[in-house]
């Protein structure tokens, strides 16, 4: 049994910052303990470094086990892909660098977390990042851990020029950075990713001069089980192996990195949450906050996918095949400004058949609806209850019917195809999901589908009707209010942005579970820094918040142990 200063649960976008930041400070113990593998520098897997994400995505590898999501109150649980490996989130994701707008983390301020407002969380950003395409200035960081480059227009490929196309005709205008122009229009998508490969947290935070420092502990493929609680207070962790032996963690303070999800049901499990819902599960209260897992957000999305003729194709052995988005206003009353994002990618799948349908990826910005993570029994090894909850509040709803009407729009004006009929939804259903695990069966199953798709039009557009829509068409669905929204309610997903459930808040806040440093109301010893944090999810993927999340909460740690050692010392004299 090993004591240390800090033990850091979760070795995902925060973790692996958190483990970097503190021990930077020599006298500063620090463990970090992921659940699933390492990555270290010289060994991290093809799978994880490729710039294309599906396969790695579409696996089961590198993916948390048995958790599953509700998109809506009527829908059945589907697999949530939560990554659980060095890097966490960052090391599955699709890459995307996207900080949000400004408005969203003033709101942040606004709401109570106070210190939290653009101003305040821009030097961060710029701390983190390494922008090879905007270096330097007052908005970009240049010599930042994470490396971050766009594919600029004289780069991309027909099919994004057509997308281009399609955008300008609808009254959108060309920005070249998605992190420094703020306003509606479309612009090379910004990605954690240089030479062609994934810049993971786990790359760029636990590098070998960092892994080789004496006190700092990585362990990997260790799940933690329970936090020790003493009261109130947390005294360390308690994780198990593999084979099943548990190892004890014991710790001044224990920082919960696990994500949106993991984090809150670590807290309840441990005594801090509903009082009421604590008691029915049998677990005794330790603090009493209503707020853990409640608040629970995610961008509700939507894809569509129109097939491509050979000229709009892209060799399969360029990786990369997101390279631009836009955000858009749904202008629906009441609701703000770039309050949709529509990103596009060059192929559906890493297969023949996914190299001939472009892909877009439609979702709501700043949603009102609310979702809840809870128990679903008090054994660590059971995954927690999610309800994304995504439609309950029906302005969501419109926006994203708004969204449908502008995309196909977009598309008649593209010049992407001759019919309608070639552009059609594409849930991202469990048959799609299995027909993209990487294999040779399927490498051949959709090598035979591919041609299929090559064959004379009508042909196609039956076997596009029959066999991935299920006969729904596009022009029926614009044509029926109704038709819409009930596709939509049947469709609707999240963007894997899980965040909320732990927010911080002023002291006076009753919902709020942290203080604006992560500290748990009401605990001692105990913080989270991760995307449970978010009062409010931002007009962005939440990879690159969360980073700046930890490194600004980092800042605060490191601050707060320097004042407390001083203070003593200044006594003394």
């Amino acid at each position: 049994m090993d004591r240390f200063d800090y033990v850091i649960v979760g070795g995902g976008s925060a973790g692996c910052v958190l483990a970097h930041r503190l021990s930077a400070v020599p006298s500063v113990r620090v463990a970090l303990i992921e659940a699933g593998a390492d990555t270290p520098p010289g060994a991290v897997p093809a799978a994880i470094l490729d710039s294309y994400p599906m396969p790695v995505f579409c696996g089961d590898t590198y993916i948390w086990p048995g958790l599953k999501a509700k998109a809506t109150k009527d829908a059945a649980p589907r697999v949530y892909e939560q990554g659980r490996v060095m890097g966490g989130g960052s090391s599955i994701n699709v890459q995307s660098a996207n900080r949000g707008l400004p408005r969203d983390y003033d709101e942040w301020a606004a709401d109570g977390a106070h210190g939290w407002a653009w101003r305040d969380v821009l030097p961060y950003f710029r701390k983190l990042e390494r922008d090879v395409n905007f270096p330097g200035g007052e908005l970009h960081g240049s010599d930042g851990p994470v490396a971050i480059r766009r594919i600029m227009p004289g780069d991309w490929p027909e099919f994004c020029h057509a997308f281009e196309k399609g955008l300008r005709a609808n009254g959108l205008a060309a920005l070249q950075d998605q992190n420094g122009e703020f306003g509606d229009g479309f612009f090379p998508g910004a990605f954690s990713n240089i030479d062609d490969a994934r810049v993971s947290t786990a790359i760029a935070y636990l590098d070998e001069a960092t892994r080789k420092r004496p006190n700092l502990s990585i362990h990997a493929n260790l799940r933690v089980e329970r936090i020790l609680m003493e009261g109130a207070t947390a005294r360390g962790v308690v994780a198990i192996a593999a084979n099943g032996e548990r190892v004890r963690f014991d710790a001044d303070e224990v920082v919960l990195s696990a994500g949106a999800l993991q984090s809150p049901a670590m807290l309840m499990r441990a005594g801090i949450g509903d009082a009421r819902d604590l008691a029915a599960m049998g677990i005794a209260c330790a603090v009493d906050l209503p707020g853990v897992g409640r608040g629970l957000q995610d961008h509700p999305s939507l894809t569509f996918c129109h097939f491509l003729e050979p000229r709009f194709r892209m060799p399969l052995a360029r990786r990369r095949a997101s390279m631009m988005a836009a955000r858009m206003s749904s202008g629906v009353v009441g609701c703000d400004e770039s309050d949709l994002y529509l990103s596009s990618a060059t192929r559906a799948a890493w297969h023949a058949l996914g190299n001939r349908l472009g892909l877009f990826f439609l979702w709501c910005n700043r949603p009102y609806s609310r979702g809840r993570v809870q128990l679903a029994s008090p054994d660590a090894a059971a995954a927690p209850r999610v309800d994304l909850n995504l439609l309950d509040d029906e302005r969501d709803l419109q926006r994203l019917a708004a969204g449908v009407r502008m995309l196909a729009r977009v598309v008649e004006a593209s010049g992407l195809g001759r019919s309608p009929r070639d552009f059609f939804p594409a849930a991202f259903s469990p048959r799609v999901k299995a027909l993209s695990k990487v294999g040779e069966g399927n490498a051949l199953l959709t090598s035979m589908l591919g041609l299929l798709l090559d064959t004379p039009a009508p042909l196609r557009r039956f076997l596009i009707e029959r066999f991935f829509t299920r006969g729904l068409k596009m022009d029926a669905l614009l044509a029926d209010d109704r038709a819409l929204a009930e596709f939509i309610r049947a469709n609707v997903f999240g963007v894997w942005h899980a965040s909320g459930t732990c927010r911080m808040g002023g002291a006076h806040d009753r919902d709020a579970v942290t203080d604006t440093e992560g500290r748990v109301r009401g605990a001692r010893g105990l913080r989270v820094v991760d995307a449970s944090l978010m009062p409010r999810l931002p007009s962005a993927n939440t990879n690159i918040p969360t980073i700046m999340i930890a490194e600004k909460i980092a800042d605060a740690m490191i601050a707060q142990r320097s004042a407390s050692v001083a203070s003593p010392l200044a006594a003394a004299h």
